[in-house]
């Protein structure tokens, strides 16, 4: 069914959650498309292109084919058994609108270990269920102008952002500058800053799945529980 996975933070069921979906457009949890707010002047459907198929996201371990010898359920069991060990992340200051790297995110106000901690537990425990990367993926990366490091990280873990190179941030549209980055991101504050609470708890991870038209869509979600 699912062409790719991937582990995601996904905001909970909820006033989050239910924006991120519209402002998206698509909605990952019940697999389905949903309509646009319509904000004066900013074209929503055009500045969140790139990043709605995935849906409202962090990414913890970046879309992979699943590995020769494994199938989806024994990543499922995977997962859940090391949720089962990972305590909650804590963010006592929450989260705040950021434009750095020229797209609008949701990112800790302040630094947390205990995040790139679940992330780099998340990458190492679950990569035998990876899948080697394909010749186009790993083209695709090195278009990015890498560093060595991200090199390395990209030919061991499939994924150039990770370790050390690992930002938690939930996506809110693609690339924009300028006046329309100021534009988009003063009318995401009057709607967003409601729905983000302090502290913000990591509570939980969910496993995603690509379906063949490059949309993602929850397929279990587990509790930390450590």
């Amino acid at each position: 069914m699912f062409t790719r996975y991937a582990v995601f933070y996904t905001p909970p069921p909820g006033g989050l959650a239910a924006f991120g979906a519209a402002w998206l457009g698509w909605d990952s949890r019940k697999g389905t498309k949903r309509p646009h707010p319509d904000v004066p002047g900013v074209d929503v459907a055009a500045i969140t292109r790139t990043p709605r198929r995935y849906g409202l996201h962090a990414t913890m371990k970046a879309p992979f084919s699943i590995a020769p010898g494994t199938d989806p359920g024994d990543l499922d069991a995977g997962l859940a058994d090391l949720c089962q060990s990972i305590a909650p992340v804590r963010l006592d200051d929450g989260l705040e609108l950021s434009d750095r790297y020229g797209f609008i995110a949701l990112r800790p106000r302040a630094p947390c270990r205990g995040l790139a901690q679940l992330e780099s537990s998340v990458v190492r425990e679950l990569d035998p269920f990876r899948g080697p990367s394909s010749v186009e993926t790993l083209a695709k990366r090195r278009r990015a102008n890498l560093s060595p490091r991200q090199e390395d990280y990209l030919v061991r873990w499939g994924y150039p952002y990770v370790m050390e190179e690992f930002e938690f941030h939930i996506t809110l549209t693609g690339r924009v500058k300028g006046d329309a980055a100021m534009a988009v991101r003063a009318a995401l504050a009057s709607r967003i800053a409601p729905l983000l609470t302090r502290p913000c708890v990591i509570d939980a991870l969910t496993l995603m799945g690509e379906d063949e038209s490059g949309c993602f869509h929850e397929i279990s979600r587990h509790g930390l529980q450590g």
